[in-house]
């Protein structure tokens, strides 16, 4: 009895165990999942670690099933034991024996056989009841183990075969983007910027294109000290076109991310290629992948090698404080001098990496993420000639679940010299000559900016999404000290955007969404530019 009571237990335990486990893949397929890859690309790689997270579930489950299933047979070879056991003789009833006996020892009165059989029944019955319940009590439990193993089977799948005996997944987005804009930009299909429209050039243009898709591979690796091992890549086609006809359309993979991660329970170390885990957040818009939305604009950015610790503190069982700390390689938004062989920027030839520090406080409110954060940045550049620059910044993020369905997010950055995060629309110091002069002054580029938005989940699978941002490059570091001629074109000064966009998931892995995105870019020393863009995305999750 005590071996069926704990595998009752772990019966029942599994069976709740599986219901939530399909309740939360069905919510996966009804809705975006909390916190999920909603948010641009940080967005897609979310949902597809809640996906991760699932399948790990489920794997999980189903050596718990085939265990319980072993188990189960054993029982029942116990169950037959007992029932043996349990059996009554063959022999005659000690009743019937002295029924036999009696006329020939002395007279017995009147017997009342159905008041016997009521007064013996118990006694004759309970073994056999007693099995015959165990039995039917065996038979359910493994008819619902047997039914949540098979749902189980068919949720899980194995994606890839590695050539090692480590578990492998691919994973990515096919995205494909029609767009209208009417005036000009720094790029056709996902603008980050505005330009003026040349005399003689029409004012609208229109277009579609796929190399926003994006692909990835994710490796479970070894536990080693105690960690769990991953390691991940992603990739896009934003990399150029090549030098053909229409080679618009055969874009030039391009590495975004690839990082190793070793995880332990509260803590994490990650090296590799990754986004800024200072400026964690992005506007959600599945009109620009390849960039955030916003990228220049508002939203700090940049896909950048790096090291980097966390650790988790649990200030109670919905509290949550993470620190995070890290260097980045020290880039500053040069562009390449040569396109095979790698030169150093100036922030490389300051000997030393960029450094970075961020402490946030979370909590769950109604289903969703309620957090502060706050982070620093700081990192040297030597630009030759005994010419140094200090790059700094500070920068906040929130997430606040106004009501259940309606959510308040955004960013807040100021600094100097931060073009390498994308900060003063990609600009670190201005020359106050010609740049190919060894002596010519330079001069950090202060700039302060951010972005907020307003996400309304209007049924489990449509949201509607508006947001507004601004990077705002101090005009008064460039009037007096620098020209448009002697820094290589314009001098850009502000940079705003305005989005806003719906979006349908008719199914988790299924994406329809419009969107309008207006910019508008004011130079220092001429006048502003605006564009809007009119895009309409179709996208398929794996």
């Amino acid at each position: 009895m005590k071996s069926l009571r704990t595998f009752a237990v772990r019966g029942t335990a599994l069976a709740v165990a599986a219901f939530i486990l399909l309740q939360a893949h069905g919510r996966a397929q009804d809705a975006p999942p909390a916190g999920a890859p909603t948010e641009s690309a940080d967005a897609v790689r979310d949902l597809q670690d809640q996906v991760r997270q699932l399948r790990s579930l489920m794997e999980e489950m189903r050596e718990e099933n085939a265990e319980s299933r072993a188990e189960m047979r054993q029982l029942r070879q116990d169950l037959q034991a007992t029932r043996a056991l349990l059996q009554p003789p063959a022999t005659p009833s000690a009743n019937q024996s002295a029924a036999a006996v009696a006329p020939a020892t002395s007279p017995q009165p009147e017997t009342h056989p159905a008041s016997d059989t009521a007064s013996s029944s118990p006694a004759q019955s309970s073994p056999a009841e007693s099995s015959s319940s165990l039995e039917e009590r065996v038979q359910k439990l493994e008819e619902s183990t047997s039914l949540i193993g098979s749902k189980i089977d068919e949720q899980y799948q194995t994606k890839v075969e590695s050539a090692s005996k480590y578990r492998a997944r691919l994973h990515g987005i096919v995205l494909m983007n029609a767009f209208r804009n009417a005036g000009r930009s720094d790029n056709l299909d996902f603008p980050n910027y505005a330009e003026p429209v040349p005399p003689g050039s029409p004012h609208a243009t229109a277009g579609a294109s796929l190399r926003q898709s994006e692909i990835g591979f994710e490796i479970f690796g070894p536990t080693v000290a105690g960690a769990r091992t991953s390691a991940d890549i992603q990739l896009d086609f934003a990399g150029g076109f090549p030098a053909t006809g229409n080679g618009e359309n055969f874009g030039i993979v391009r590495l975004q991310t690839g990082e190793l991660r070793f995880d332990w329970e509260h803590t994490s170390v990650v090296a590799g290629q990754d986004s800024l885990f200072i400026s964690p957040l992005s506007p959600t818009s599945f009109a620009s992948l390849a960039t955030p939305a916003f990228a220049f604009a508002g939203n700090l950015w940049g896909w950048t090698p790096q090291l980097r610790i966390e650790h988790r503190f649990s200030l109670s069982d919905r509290q949550t404080v993470t620190v995070q700390a890290g260097i980045f390689d020290n880039l500053d938004w040069e562009f390449p001098s040569n396109s095979f062989s790698r030169t150093a920027q100036a922030g490389e030839l300051s000997g030393q990496p960029a450094y970075a520090l961020r402490t946030a406080w979370s909590r769950p409110v109604q289903g969703h993420p309620l957090s502060f954060g706050v982070a620093g940045y700081y990192g040297h550049q030597d630009w030759r000639w005994d010419r140094y620059i200090d790059a700094w910044a500070g920068m906040a993020d929130w997430q606040i679940p106004i009501v259940s369905r309606l959510n308040l997010s955004g960013e807040f950055y100021r600094g100097r010299g931060i073009g390498g995060l994308g900060g003063a629309i990609g600009t670190s110091i201005l020359y106050g000559g010609d740049p190919k002069f060894p002596f010519t002054p330079i001069r950090g580029l202060d700039a302060a900016g951010g972005w907020t938005q307003l996400k309304f989940q209007a049924t489990s699978k449509i949201e509607f999404n508006g947001a507004f941002s601004e990077d705002n490059a101090f005009a008064g570091d460039a009037r007096g000290f620098a020209t448009d001629q002697n820094n290589f074109g314009r001098i850009l000064g502000r940079n705003r955007g305005e989005l806003g966009n719906v979006i349908f998931r008719p199914r988790s892995d299924l994406i329809l969404a419009a969107e309008f995105r207006r910019l508008r870019t004011f130079p220092v020393f001429s006048n502003s530019s605006a564009t809007n863009q009119v895009n309409l995305s179709l996208g398929i999750l794996f």
